[in-house]
């Protein structure tokens, strides 16, 4: 492995200062830096790598990011050309990002489209509030600045100063390949699925690593952002509930991006429609009023379960259908006709024939059957055993 770099990011313009003392404990400690300026503005030092040519791997081309008035749009354009700058890059050791909220959005866009296990750090003001727009699905590293980023002080050099140490660290020191783990394998459960996914880890466990998601609309996407970085050799995708969440307003949805992974990669895809009978909230007293007369069951004092309707089904199963159509690898699709859900069995609180019927109905008039793109249907509910080993068997026999 040739020498990997701490790529150090920011805007040369206004904060020189502090990307200069990064890079210079950077190299303290024996580790390259390069300097990538990402500013609009006359750089105050001269960086490694110009926001000039950051901007020309814009789609567009640099005029897309540094011609124009508009600010947002700058900073806009700027974080999808670093993205594709970032991506040809062959020596990264470890990224690292200063800045405010600004720059913060930027960087943190180009940081997420790495895969996971590159290293990614950004120094931030805005690392100690909610940081989920930009974490995401990645593996990166926020750190509050503590004083705002315009100038060194104690305080900020001894910040920025243990960020770069961090960053150099790993840069110097990437964690060696364990070479003998087995295939890993994504699965996506939720507490009304957990069954079905127990089931099938036992069932799976001696050829393969799962890993187990939770299906709380980060959940799915960090699967498919693993998937995506090589880290998993299948996905056994349970549980559906970000969906409904995403199409009907709860709290915890995808985006339509969902099954993205699968369509690009080819990754293996085996899965069922687990917990779509159900739209989450929080506590009872959030839910919006317009699902007032809607059947509620409250599952704990902070989670509240809606359950779906007909017409929701309908538009649920169809796009989970659709989205699987787009992919061109081995894909196969379990209905579990007996419940989605270990509350949406008889005598359980969601038990909705005509809900479920729906989310068959339109993913059968949805789903294109091909050579590589099956469909099965069980007269079984989603967590009974003889519904996982039939899953089970279906991977093994994708990944035989």
């Amino acid at each position: 492995m040739g020498t990997r770099a701490v790529y150090v990011i920011g805007t040369c313009d206004i904060k020189e200062a502090e990307l200069t003392y990064a890079c210079d404990r950077i190299r303290a400690v024996g580790a390259q830096a390069v300097l990538v300026d990402v500013g609009t503005g006359v750089p105050g030092i001269a960086p490694d790598v110009s926001a000039a040519e950051v901007a020309a791997c814009h789609p567009d081309g640099v005029g897309a990011v540094l011609g124009g008035t508009d600010r947002g749009q700058a900073v806009a354009a700027m974080a999808e050309a670093l993205s594709h700058w970032l991506l040809a890059r062959a020596d990264i050791g470890a990224v690292l990002g200063l800045g405010g909220s600004g720059n913060t959005a930027l960087v943190t866009q180009a940081m997420r489209a790495l895969p996971v296990g590159v290293p990614k750090l950004m120094v931030s003001t805005v690392a100690s509030g909610q940081v989920a727009p930009y974490v995401g699905a990645s593996d990166l590293g926020m750190v509050y600045s503590v004083t705002d980023i315009a100038g060194l002080n104690a305080i900020s050099r001894r910040v920025i100063g243990n960020a770069a140490h961090a960053a150099a660290g790993m840069a110097l020191n990437p964690v060696p390949e364990a070479g003998s783990d087995p295939p890993g394998l994504g699965i996506t459960m939720f507490g009304v699925t957990t069954e079905c996914v127990t089931h099938l880890r036992k069932l799976l466990g001696d050829d393969f690593e799962p890993y187990v998601f939770h299906a709380t609309g980060t959940g799915g996407a960090a699967m498919e952002k693993l998937a995506e970085s090589g880290l998993l050799s299948a996905l056994l995708d349970v549980t559906a509930t970000e969906a409904a969440d995403y199409l009907v307003g709860g709290v915890m949805p995808c985006t339509a991006d969902r099954y993205g992974a699968p369509a690009r990669t080819g990754l293996p895809w085996v899965g069922s429609v687990g917990a779509v009978d159900m739209v989450n909230f929080g506590a009872r007293d959030t839910v919006p009023e317009t699902f007032a007369g809607r059947q509620f069951l409250v599952h704990n004092p902070q989670v509240t379960l809606m359950r779906t309707t007909p017409e929701e089904n309908t538009a649920i199963g169809t796009f989970i259908a659709e989205r699987l159509n787009l992919c061109d690898g081995p894909v196969s699709l379990f209905l579990p006709l007996g419940g989605v859900s270990a509350i949406a069995v008889p005598g359980m609180p969601f038990h909705d024939p005509k809900a479920d019927a729906a989310l068959f109905e339109a993913i059968r008039k949805t789903y294109r059957v091909t050579g590589h793109r099956r469909l099965t249907e069980l007269p079984l509910p989603i967590n009974d055993p003889a519904f996982a080993a039939a899953m089970a068997a279906e991977i093994r026999r994708m990944t035989a």
